[in-house]
């Protein structure tokens, strides 16, 4: 298939497919008017790279994890993509952490600025006067 239609098939844009390609996360043939040509495994790899970076990995991670897709029964493969998997998972945690002290910092931050709004609308009250 060509890559508008591997395109529809995976809600990926063209300029997506093509990054993919440079990246060395997908292969295409080419016709002899140098057009790509994608399989129809095309479409489950797209798929599965999409997941990969929604999940916040990057290309380069993504590199070292597909080929334990590619040659799953390769024991060299599947300690490198072991290794890179925990690495990701090691910088997810910290990055997850990270954010944790973030969300903290800002609840006081919050906790204050409520309580400060709190007396400002107490002391800006009119005071009436009786007649």
């Amino acid at each position: 298939m060509r890559i508008g239609e591997l395109s529809k098939r995976t809600g990926a844009s063209p300029r997506s497919l093509r990054y993919y390609e440079e990246q060395g996360l997908l292969t295409s043939s080419r016709s002899d008017a140098g057009q790509r040509h994608y399989s129809d495994a095309a479409v489950q790899r797209v798929s599965l790279i999409r997941q990969l970076f929604d999940a916040g990995m990057s290309s380069r991670v993504i590199a070292t994890v597909l080929p334990c897709v590619d040659i799953p029964g390769d024991l060299g493969i599947a300690e490198e993509t072991f290794t890179a998997m925990m690495r990701e998972r090691d910088r997810i945690d910290a990055d997850i952490a990270r954010l944790t002290e973030t969300r903290e910092a800002l609840d006081v931050l919050i906790r204050t600025n409520s309580r400060h709004r709190a007396e400002l609308s107490t002391a800006a009250k009119p005071v009436t006067q009786s007649a």
